[in-house]
């Protein structure tokens, strides 16, 4: 299943560099006013709940009857019992409740998004959703932690997947070219494929576009290379393999006033083929929900605004040598306020700045001691800080950067002190983790040459801490160090 979503966003990225061939550098606006009422659209209530809900049961019926899982066995006193007990932390793994989950959150915001309905009004119907599945639909009591990161992190990945396959809308093209779009369009975004699908606008034929919003300019880079990863502790240990990474910038960053969520975002997503490594090593999106920007002092621009933020580092051990994974940190519910700034004075060199400071609802943290079930990570909440400079010199042949990410994560609710590990019951067990006070921070180092053309080489040091004092454990503060090095070839 994760390589299959793994797929999913390669081919997201691909659809963004299908378009980008054909985007021009400045955004497209709409066809016409009556192209612009067509794109809008009347908001349909009964077919989109209608499509959430057919998507618990179609989910719910292949666990039940192909995969067979124990969770799906409901029944009318499986959902007395998730009412009266009511919510707890549950004991998934990483992967599952801070990425599928959320993308399992897309897919309901997308049901709506697709039936007219605006942002806001979409994470109603992801929050929904997830509340349908989590009380009715399993006969495990009901997550905390999902109710919080499936609806929110799913309005991430959901806009963000609904802006990449609107891109590839067009209503005017026929034969080929229409059903390599809509087969595009459907992988990027699967349940607004479907409703154009059941509606007809797959293949319906109209003098304009169709598009939902004006083409932006969009800003791809696409590296493959190779990356080693080096854990630094007691005992040193390292790997080495392939590493490919895709940077995309949507919209402009210094429009002058923005209320539309979603116009302008980022994209950092790290495939890697290493060994014993998770294909997903990092998702960092940053979606900019309302800013007001302006241009003083010859060429230099300010954007002051509010940002929804999704961040995803995962790795797993190395090897035997160690048997210590390096580090671990999901947070898919973060929302702050952030300033960019840009100097550029001439052709021969600019400076960029950003910082962002963020509250947490949800994140997960690496643990030393937690291992129930799936889970060896800690669920907490806190606040983030991000700050970055970038230069750009010798007229742009040479680009250094430098970026870091500072977490601090508090774990609040831990287990009873007194708990029999060896006898306890792990689907009751109601625990954040360990109860703690964790650091992560991520600062990372990249050199751009450019080669010819659109190729530039690059090198990139990432360095990862992470530092935990655990309040049931007084005397213990672990600290771990890892260290990344990749050299890649890089498309711009």
């Amino acid at each position: 299943m994760e390589r299959f979503l793994i797929t999913m966003i390669a081919a997201l990225l691909c659809g963004f560099d299908i378009c980008r061939a054909q985007l021009p550098a400045r955004d497209v606006p709409t066809d016409s006013i009556a192209d612009s009422d067509m794109r809008r659209g009347a908001r349909r209530f009964f077919p989109a709940a209608l499509t959430v809900a057919g998507l618990n049961a179609g989910v719910w019926a292949f666990d039940r009857y192909v995969q067979k899982g124990d969770f799906a066995y409901i029944s009318s006193r499986t959902v007395r019992d998730n009412f009266r007990h009511g919510f707890i932390w549950d004991n998934d793994k990483l992967g599952t409740n801070m990425f599928l989950h959320p993308y399992h959150g897309n897919l309901y915001y997308n049901s709506a998004r697709s039936y007219g309905y605006n942002f806001w009004q979409s994470g109603l119907f992801a929050f929904g959703g997830s509340a349908m599945w989590e009380l009715f639909m399993e006969c495990e009591y009901p997550s905390t932690n999902d109710i919080i990161a499936t609806p929110i992190g799913g309005m991430a990945l959901g806009e963000v997947a609904f802006r990449a396959s609107d891109v590839l809308v067009d209503d005017r093209l026929v034969g080929g070219a229409r059903f390599g779009r809509e087969a595009c369009i459907f992988i990027l975004s699967p349940m607004r494929g479907i409703t154009r699908i059941v509606n007809g606008d797959a293949w319906r034929h109209r003098p304009v576009s169709g598009r939902t919003f004006p083409i932006p300019d969009v800003k791809i880079e696409f590296s493959a290379g190779v990356r080693s990863l080096e854990f630094e502790d007691e005992i040193f240990d390292k790997g080495i393999g392939f590493t490919s990474a895709a940077h995309i910038e949507y919209g402009d960053r210094f429009e002058e006033s923005c209320t539309r969520p979603y116009d302008y975002f980022t994209v950092m997503a790290n495939i890697n083929v290493q060994a014993s490594q998770p294909l997903l090593g990092r998702l960092n999106i940053m979606g900019r929900l309302l800013s007001h920007a302006t241009e003083y002092s010859n060429r230099r621009y300010l954007s002051v605004g509010m940002y929804q933020h999704f961040d995803y580092y995962d790795s797993d051990t190395i090897s035997d040598v160690s048997a210590r994974t390096p580090y671990k940190l999901a947070v898919p519910a973060s929302l702050g306020c952030g300033l960019i700034y840009r100097d550029d004075p001439s052709r021969s060199w600019t400076f960029d700045a950003w910082l962002h400071a963020n509250a947490i609802l949800l994140g997960g943290v690496l643990s030393d001691y937690y291992r129930v079930d799936e889970r060896n990570y800690n669920l907490a909440n806190g606040f983030s800080l991000k700050f970055g400079v970038c230069f750009e010199l010798w007229r742009r042949r040479l680009r250094l950067a430098w970026n870091n990410e500072y977490y601090r994560m508090f774990t609040w609710k831990g287990y009873p002190s007194d708990i029999d590990w060896s006898d306890f019951d792990r689907r009751t067990l109601d625990a954040q983790g360990d109860r703690s006070v964790a650091m992560f921070n991520v600062s990372e180092l990249r050199a751009d040459l450019h080669l010819w053309r659109n190729l530039y080489l690059t090198a990139e040091f990432a360095h990862y801490l992470r530092s935990t004092h655990y309040r049931d454990f007084p005397h213990v503060r672990s600290s771990t160090t890892s260290t990344s090095l990749s050299l890649t070839c890089r498309l711009r």
